[in-house]
């Protein structure tokens, strides 16, 4: 019996093991949330200073893998131990081990999150390709939610990708027809390109950042277009209705400007895992 075969027998520890293997992804996924926004920052710093005419300031090797991980506070590199994925932070009690400093709780939280959706997906598509490429779109997703709740950036590096990832699984039907899958492409950029544009012309401020309509049109070549609807309705309502929390909470200004990535990508997630067809347009 094949390990596929074993999966497909026992789909419990096909779930499982994606667990697993989705605390290994969310680990690498904290360090792109951290990264990633400061790594795009030193990029616009070098390009402002050659648009100067000046030479870039030196600095250290700064990407995905240097340095080696550290507290943010003190700059005590982790030992092994102290980066295993959930134990650790447990273990810690959620404090670094050098200097007492809090670790924050985003750190674990996206590590479990990524376990949930990566086993989610192996028992909703078995042990076949679409468990692994669903994997793939969901620890997009996570890292392109918490990027934008914490920076309100959405990365070219992340969000292009995943639209073309979703148009090549989509090229063996994995989770829509082809034709569907450019159409969501192309439905889900202009739908908010509009929306962008509306909003502009009518109170000449900005509604939203490019990287939803490019968020958008990557969850429509995953899902195909029939999914786009309810997904720009679900994320919209669940913007509206927590904006007005943290307003009323005080937490938030009216005016002020909130990220909508995060909900379209639990609503992305979603719409994939459920299958387009409990969200497609005729059923609405």
């Amino acid at each position: 019996m094949t390990l596929a075969q074993f999966f497909a027998v026992h789909p419990l520890a096909a779930a499982l093991a994606a667990a697993v293997l989705g605390l290994v992804v969310g680990s690498f996924l904290n360090v792109v949330i951290v990264r990633l926004p400061r790594m795009m920052e030193r990029g616009w710093e070098v390009q402002c200073a050659e648009l100067r005419g000046e030479e870039p300031a030196a600095a250290p090797r700064f990407d995905l893998s240097r340095p080696r991980s550290h507290c943010p506070a003190c700059s005590h590199p982790l030992a092994w131990y102290e980066n295993i994925p959930v134990a650790s932070w447990l273990a810690l009690r959620g404090r670094c081990a050098h200097c007492g400093t809090a670790i924050a709780w985003r750190y674990p939280a996206v590590e479990l999150l990524t376990a949930a959706l990566f086993a989610a997906c192996a028992l909703r598509f078995g042990a076949a390709p679409a468990a692994l490429a669903a994997a793939g779109f969901c620890a997009a997703c996570v890292a392109l939610a918490f990027i934008d709740a914490e920076t309100l950036l959405l990365p070219d590096g992340i969000t292009l990708p995943l639209l073309w990832a979703g148009l090549l699984a989509n090229l063996w039907g994995l989770f829509a027809p082809l034709a569907d899958a450019v159409i969501g492409a192309m439905a889900g950029y202009v739908l908010l390109w509009l929306v962008y544009w509306g909003f502009l012309l009518a109170t000449g401020r900005e509604g939203m950042g490019h990287g939803d309509l490019k968020l958008l049109a990557a969850i429509g070549a995953w899902t195909g277009w029939q999914a786009l609807p309810a997904v720009v309705l679900l994320s919209s309502l669940a913007g509206v209705a927590i904006g007005l929390a943290l307003v009323a909470m005080r937490r938030a200004a009216l005016r002020q400007a909130l990220p909508f990535g995060p909900y379209l990508a639990c609503a992305g997630v979603a719409a994939l895992l459920g299958g387009w067809g409990w969200v497609r347009w005729e059923a609405m």
